[in-house]
């Protein structure tokens, strides 16, 4: 079961992290996988909210392989901030608009970029499998993040549209919802914000790159053929506090 023999999968993002064992797992599944990053370490390096360079990419893709069978989108980045900051009655500073508009542009527009420039090669398939990646915050929201639960609320707002715009040709459309991953960037963190992350998670545990790939797995594989316009929550049962 889960197997993707044969299949051709894009997935972005995927130079580390959850993307990059997203693409293990594809492959260990039997899939052709191709990462497209904005850094070093994938396969090809691709911006994703720019459509020029995505849109090249697709035409690269599709003619090495002929077709692709699932794009997978994990790009993604962090430029936390409160909206207001205040401290003894004043205000000292706030979240800026270049960090709200960066962010914004990765998670959400990069998302919306890429599925429509693979949406019409799968149309012309008659089949594929789009699977985007919000998170919990986009949920339940989050203190500190106003662009990134925005962008991730918006995946999921998306991930609703399309479904229905592309279902009736043969393309599954879904989400994942991340809760706490240990992927480099929260390893990162300090011992406090990782204990309380933990604290928050009934299973006591953070996630690992892995749990959520193999969601994506089976959201990309025959066996999720009817699961559409789904957002599976890959958390530990975590409870999002203030």
């Amino acid at each position: 079961m889960f197997r993707l023999d044969g299949k051709i999968a894009v997935i972005t993002g995927g130079a580390r992290g959850i993307g990059a064992e997203t693409a293990r797992v594809f492959r260990e599944a039997g899939a052709t996988v191709v990462t497209w990053d904005a850094s070093d370490g994938a396969d090809m390096r691709v911006d994703v909210t720019d459509q020029t360079l995505v849109a090249k990419a697709v035409v690269d893709v599709a003619a090495k392989h002929r077709r692709i069978d699932i794009l997978v989108n994990n790009a993604g980045i962090l430029r936390d901030a409160q909206l207001v900051k205040v401290k003894d009655g004043a205000v000292i500073g706030g979240m800026s608009e270049a960090d709200f508009d960066a962010v914004i542009a990765v998670n959400e527009k990069g998302v919306f970029v890429c599925t429509q420039a693979v949406a019409p090669i799968m149309i012309r398939q008659g089949s594929g499998r789009i699977l985007s990646a919000s998170s919990v915050v986009g949920l339940y929201g989050n203190f500190g993040q106003t662009n990134y639960v925005a962008s991730k609320a918006a995946v999921i707002g998306m991930t609703k549209v399309w479904a229905r715009e592309l279902g009736p040709r043969g393309i599954t459309v879904n989400a994942v919802a991340p809760g706490f991953i240990a992927t480099e960037m929260v390893r990162g963190m300090p011992e406090k914000i990782l204990a309380t992350m933990l604290e928050r998670t009934p299973l006591r545990r953070l996630g690992e790159p892995r749990d959520v790939a193999y969601a994506y797995l089976y959201l990309a594989s025959d066996e999720a053929a009817f699961v559409n316009g789904a957002v599976l929550s890959v958390d530990g049962g975590v409870v999002v506090g203030t």
